[in-house]
């Protein structure tokens, strides 16, 4: 397949930029008198008209059972899985064969949000959800381990809906 490229003429003649420069400044005064589509963030929260989408991948969530403790049964995909190699698992097994993670970190600031680890989790124990104002003063304090994740109550994220391929 062949690159085709197209050769303009240079102009031969003085060319005057002032007509260019009134048609760029026209477009400037048209467009500060619109109305303002910025949401002042902090101070304007969601509103009605302005919403996070469903799909939306932020902090990481672990779901729990009854009882309290995590659904997680320390099989080990979640970091297998993972592109960014943030996800540390230590697993461990109680005196009736349980399987439980003794250890269980994710490094938000290696994280990709990709979902995977919500995707691969056979007991869909860990979720990325909704939430997106996770700031903090050290860097230490964006390593989440279990018992961070177990206690965030955000929603979670709906990622690919199986029943809506399209995601319509």
């Amino acid at each position: 397949m062949a690159i085709g490229v197209k050769v303009l003429p240079r102009p031969e003649r003085s060319v005057s930029y002032v007509r260019a420069t009134l048609k760029g400044m026209a477009l400037t005064f048209k467009h500060m008198f619109q109305p303002v589509v910025t949401m002042q963030y902090p101070e304007h929260r969601s509103t009605d008209d302005w919403r996070i989408s469903t799909r939306w991948r932020g902090t990481h969530r672990m779901l729990t059972d009854e009882q309290g403790r995590s659904k997680c049964v320390a099989c080990g995909l979640c970091p297998q899985i993972c592109p960014a190699n943030c996800i540390k698992l230590v697993p461990g097994e109680d005196e009736d064969g349980n399987r439980y993670p003794l250890i269980y970190e994710i490094d938000e600031f290696r994280c990709v949000f990709c979902g995977y680890c919500q995707e691969v989790c056979p007991e869909e124990a860990i979720h990325v959800g909704v939430h997106f104002e996770n700031s903090e003063y050290s860097r230490d304090r964006f390593v989440y381990d279990l018992e961070r994740l177990s206690s965030q109550t955000h929603a979670v994220s709906t990622l690919w809906d199986p029943t809506d391929p399209l995601g319509e």
